[in-house]
This record gives structure tokens, C-alpha cells and sequence, in this order.
């Protein structure tokens, strides 16, 4: 049986680079694992839940959705289980997800406010993997939190000027400034290791723009950021 899976490529990153650099900002333990394994879980088992919103192929999300959602819930069960206060962040995340289901519902996946509402998601699940460490959210939990925000908006800024809106010049002066702003801001808060982490995006945002790249180039380059990013950022938690 073939896997049913999202074919946002880019979400990967998302899902992965703010929970662990949750982990990275706290203390690891062995819960984390389990906790990955149902967070995974349960991101694969919303990309069938929010297409049941479009109301078309109803069976064949439903079971992907269950196959999913159920092992989900026995791997969150371990973090819920150590820290049961845990449960508050999913609880936080519920909003998030009705403004996702709304887009889906509309047919409008790749709307900005969609593509934000996931990237908070995202970024609450690394404050949640910081929060079963340490039993509360520490200053480097939230340094994590804000810089995924902000590293993933502009991703999704650059991207959109790539592909979607490539011959927009709205969205390209959107893309430079918001990255070059990123740059400027941790620089003001005198977090030059994060200043640097930031510095990649900016000149990708700038100096490839324009440039016939086929969507899986920019995919490619865009793993290739996020990887810059987390090592960079891994180093100026551990620092």
C-alpha cells in the first residue's frame, strides 16, 4: 500500500527544524523521541483531515486520516503522560488549524494567512518539545520559537516570489525588505550569531530572484537554507 503523503515538500523543514530546535533550547529526553514519532503522526494525519474539507474523495481521506491520526494518539501519550500541562499548546493550536481547514475549504491552500496559521503551528510545537524538557519556556525556547517564525515567513515570501509571484514587484520589495528587516532586528537585539543565521536568506532572496530556477531547484536550495539555518542556530543555542 502506497503511503498517502503531503505534497508541500517545504513542510518538512517546518516540522522538523522548530521541534528540535525546541529540544536543543531545553533538555533532552528520551520522551522526545516518542514525541517526534507522534507529532509526525499526527502532521501526516492532518494533510487527509484538512482535504476532507473540500468534500471530495470523503472514504479515501477518512481512512488516511485514521491510519494516521490513531498511533498518533499512543506516541503523544508518552509527553502528555510525563508533563499532562502539555496539553495546553495543543490546545492553543486548535485555532490555527480551523483558519487551515477554512483555506482548504475554499480551495485556497497556498492563500499567505494559510501559509502563516501552519508556520505558528509549527513554531508552538517547538516551544511544546522546549516546555517537556524544562517543565516551563525558557529565553532560548522563545529566541527558537521567534527566529522559525520568522526564518519560515520569509521563506514562504521568497518562495512565492519564485514560482507564484515571480513577475510581482510588490512581492519582491515584500521578500528584500522582510529579509533585510530579520537581519536588522536581531542585530538590534544585539544576537549577531542570529543576525549571521539570517544573513543566507537575504542574499537568496536577493541574489536568485529572478533566475529561471524549476520548482524543485528552489526546493533543493530551499532545504539547502534550512539546513545553513539550523546548524547556525544550534550553535548559538549551545553557545
Amino acid at each position: 500500500m502506497k503511503l498517502f503523503l503531503p505534497k508541500q515538500h517545504g513542510a518538512w523543514a517546518m516540522l522538523i527544524i522548530p521541534f528540535w530546535l525546541g529540544v536543543i533550547a531545553s533538555n533532552f529526553l528520551w520522551q522526545h523521541i516518542p514525541f517526534f514519532v507522534g507529532w509526525l503522526l499526527l502532521y501526516l494525519a492532518t494533510y487527509p483531515m484538512l482535504l476532507l474539507f473540500k468534500r471530495k474523495k470523503l472514504s479515501l481521506y477518512k481512512k488516511w486520516t485514521v491510519i494516521y491520526l490513531l498511533p498518533s494518539f499512543f506516541f503523544l501519550l508518552v509527553p502528555l503522560f510525563t508533563r499532562p500541562s502539555i496539553i495546553l499548546f495543543g490546545l492553543i493550536m486548535i485555532p490555527f488549524f480551523c483558519i487551515n481547514a477554512y483555506f482548504s475549504s475554499k480551495n485556497n491552500d497556498r492563500a499567505l494567512t494559510n501559509d502563516l496559521s501552519a508556520i505558528i503551528v509549527f513554531g508552538i510545537a517547538g516551544l511544546a518539545s522546549s516546555y517537556l524538557g524544562e517543565g516551563g519556556i525558557s529565553y532560548k525556547a522563545w529566541l527558537a520559537f521567534f527566529s522559525s517564525i520568522l526564518f519560515f515567513t520569509g521563506s514562504t515570501f521568497y518562495v512565492k516570489t519564485m514560482i507564484r509571484e515571480k513577475k510581482s514587484e510588490v512581492f519582491k520589495q515584500i521578500s528584500w525588505g522582510y529579509h533585510l528587516l530579520v537581519v536588522i532586528l536581531w542585530m538590534i537585539v544585539g544576537n549577531l550569531i542570529f543576525a549571521l543565521a539570517s544573513l543566507p536568506s537575504l542574499l537568496r532572496a536577493i541574489f536568485f530572484y529572478g533566475k529561471p530556477y524549476s520548482v524543485k531547484t528552489v526546493g533543493i536550495l530551499e532545504i539547502v537554507n534550512a539546513v545553513l539555518f539550523f546548524g547556525s542556530m544550534t550553535v548559538a543555542m549551545l553557545v
